[in-house]
């Protein structure tokens, strides 16, 4: 007779969930973005995501035959971090860049920490930071698509700027003009995966439909980004250019809604501050977790000396997830909290 009794520590998974599953959902979901940048910016977009995660997976196996542990290629976790740490790179960059990022991403990150479920921060986003660093002239050298259709009479001007760093140079009047068709679509300078809105959006629906990730991060990021640059817009518009209220609110409405499509805001919100491993497992946790990656992006973007604040406030809130969890962990039905001094 078949023995029932769960002997193990929760929580208890009854809906036969794998990593393999769920990664799988994640590849799925990331095709969309792969497609985009292959149609935006060309075949070698499809050269530099397969160089990269061939590197990660190629990595990965090396190591762990080295160190005589088990092979975990077969999760698919590899690949999903090698499919975002592509994504968040311009397609001109180099391919032996490629490969250090991968590099830095499973080895250094990933593999020296423990592998999947030990590393305290997202891999493709420390791989990106350190490639931002180390190679800052190759990793911010944008190409335009060529089937872009701007509203600008000089295009030269905004062929090598994103549009967030349009609006860091020449102030937020610029990017209020950028066509959100073209957000949406994805036909403006930046790295590949970022460009594409309805691209990061269908696989939202795709992760959520199937259960990969909750509602909760995104809403609470993107919502929490939105309430702050709203009333920032809106006071600066009463202030500085002595609007009325209503004028103001329309001109930070339209403001807000280009900040939310431009740069690596949806990206982030959707791939990578959902990761299971860096992002709290309690709700309240994750509630606290979106709310601080959105005042955190808020400040770095409006304050800051640099366009994008995603990936360094995504970075931030990480190392803070273990407090997180301790201080909105659930306490049991019957039980009472501890009280530091207590007997």
């Amino acid at each position: 007779m078949e023995n029932r009794l769960i002997v193990t520590a929760s929580p208890h998974m009854v809906d036969h969930s794998s990593t393999r599953k769920l990664m799988g959902n994640v590849v799925v979901a990331l095709l969309p973005s792969v497609v985009a940048s292959a149609w935006i910016f060309g075949l070698r977009a499809l050269l530099l995501i397969g160089v990269t995660v061939a590197a990660c997976v190629g990595f990965e196996y090396l190591y762990t035959r080295l160190m005589k542990k088990v092979n975990p290629v077969g999760d698919l976790s590899a690949v999903v971090t090698g499919l975002i740490l592509a994504l968040n790179f311009p397609v001109g960059l180099p391919l032996w860049i490629a490969i250090v990022g991968a590099f830095i991403s499973i080895v250094v990150v990933k593999q020296l920490f423990g592998g999947i479920g030990y590393n305290f921060v997202n891999p493709a986003l420390v791989g990106r930071m350190v490639l931002f660093t180390g190679f800052g002239a190759r990793m911010t050298t944008w190409v335009y698509p060529a089937a872009a259709q701007s509203v600008f009479e000089n295009l030269d001007a905004v062929a090598s700027a994103t549009p967030l760093q349009l609006a860091d140079a020449q102030g937020n009047s610029l990017l209020s003009q950028y066509p959100v068709m073209d957000l949406l679509l994805g036909v403006h300078g930046g790295v590949m995966g970022e460009t594409c809105a309805i691209a990061i959006l269908l696989g939202f629906v795709w992760l959520v439909a199937t259960g990969t990730i909750q509602v909760t991060i995104p809403v609470c990021y993107l919502g929490s980004y939105a309430v702050f640059s709203l009333v920032h817009s809106v006071v600066d518009g009463m202030n500085a250019q002595q609007m009325d209220f209503a004028a103001a609110l329309t001109a930070g409405g339209a403001l807000l809604v280009r900040q939310l499509l431009a740069g690596g805001l949806l990206f982030g919100a959707v791939f990578m501050a959902t990761d299971y491993v860096t992002s709290p497992f309690t709700m309240k946790g994750k509630m606290v977790f979106g709310f601080g990656l959105g005042l955190l992006t808020f400040a770095i973007r409006d304050f800051a000396n640099m366009a994008e604040g995603v990936s360094y406030a995504i970075l931030f809130m990480n190392l803070l997830v273990p407090y997180i969890n301790d201080l909105t962990r659930q306490v049991p039905l019957g039980a009472k909290k501890y009280k530091k001094g207590a007997a």
